[in-house]
């Protein structure tokens, strides 16, 4: 299952995507994120699929796009460089909308 966390404004679309079926919830992505966006919850949107999966807390939850921009590439030489929860996803679990 794919699950979205943030928002869509005028600047943009804002998402941290999550495929269940991908995440092992072994809680990387959440140690590697410097801002503390990424929290392991027990999988509720599965109920076949026991286990835990990364979410948005809810403190960033709205904030997203300004929680997540340090380490959001900035051009095309940042390219090549992965946010920290990507890069620490094995199973490549989580993507961003940006």
């Amino acid at each position: 299952m794919i699950v979205n966390y943030g928002y869509q404004d005028a600047s943009g679309t804002w998402l941290i995507t999550v495929d269940t079926d991908k995440c092992d919830g072994c809680g990387k992505c959440a140690d590697a994120c410097p801002a503390g966006v990424l929290e392991i919850i027990p999988n509720e949107y599965d109920p076949l699929e026991q286990g835990l999966i990364p979410s948005v807390s809810q403190r960033h939850k709205k904030e997203i796009k300004y929680s997540c921009s340090p380490c959001k590439p900035t051009g095309k030489a940042d390219s090549e460089i992965m946010e920290p929860c990507i890069e620490a996803c094995k199973s490549g679990a989580i993507s961003h909308s940006w």
